[in-house]
């Protein structure tokens, strides 16, 4: 059995994690679940034997899904599954909830646009008759919880909740608000955790979601973003990353 798969939208995400990582053992013999014809390097994968293996496969939650999948499936058919699935990357965090700078602990991954307006406001999917078998994992997939206590005692600071997976990020006060509101307990938003989720729950492997804040949501303003504070975060969050897959994580 091979470690754990990191996922990150883009290969900025997986540089700033790669730099947090500790170098191979001497002489190990790498793994990897390269797609099939393409070596672990040209795939993006950085190859940790046995540790952490780290991929960007693209923004926004069906890219991420699909690609998860099928990285898992290419891992097992290949005899060297892997232990474990952390989505990984940068955010924009709840005013008032998460710091710029902040690194974010999802308790559970919900995709929080999955759903249908209504003159009343947003309805959830899963309020819509939709049968739970095929909603998947349903609408929150929650953090396995021997992976989630692992990072939690390697991040002591970091702040803990319910990180939001939108295909739209928010952009005005006003849907900002609306989305607070329908998730008291959300810390962050991003486009991918929920997707990586599904693609490890329908594997059977525990799951994670670690996010670093980039931005605070609200109106846009890219002069707010502090890009380079989120992705050194990333960095310094690595490590844990190591630590989680060497301890003990509950299937």
């Amino acid at each position: 059995m091979t470690g754990l798969l990191v996922v990150t939208a883009v290969p900025a995400e997986a540089e700033a994690i790669r730099a947090g990582l500790p170098a191979p053992p001497a002489g190990a013999a790498p793994h990897a679940a390269a797609p099939a014809g393409t070596s672990p390097a040209a795939a993006g994968v950085t190859v940790m034997p046995a540790v952490v293996s780290v991929v960007s496969v693209g923004v926004g939650p069906a890219v991420a899904g699909a690609a998860t999948a099928r990285l898992l499936a290419l891992a097992e058919a290949a005899g060297r599954p892997y232990r474990a699935v952390v989505s990984a990357g940068i955010a924009g965090g709840f005013v008032g909830r998460a710091a710029v700078g902040a690194t974010v602990l999802a308790s559970r991954s919900v995709a929080a646009d999955l759903g249908a307006e209504s003159p009343t406001g947003f309805i959830p999917v899963d309020q819509l008759g939709m049968p739970a078998e095929l909603l998947g994992a349903g609408t929150a997939v929650p953090a396995d919880p021997g992976l989630l206590a692992a990072l939690r005692a390697a991040l002591p600071a970091a702040t803990v909740g319910t990180v939001l997976t939108v295909s739209t990020v928010t952009g005005t006060a006003a849907s900002s608000a609306a989305l607070a509101d329908r998730h008291p307990d959300a810390v962050a938003e991003a486009m991918e955790g929920y997707g990586v989720a599904v693609a490890a729950a329908q594997a059977g492997l525990p799951f994670a979601e670690l996010r670093t804040v980039s931005n605070p949501i609200g109106p846009r303003d890219r002069g707010a973003w502090r890009m380079r504070e989120a992705f050194a975060a990333l960095t310094a969050s690595a490590v844990a990353l190591g630590q989680a897959v060497a301890g003990p994580v509950q299937g």
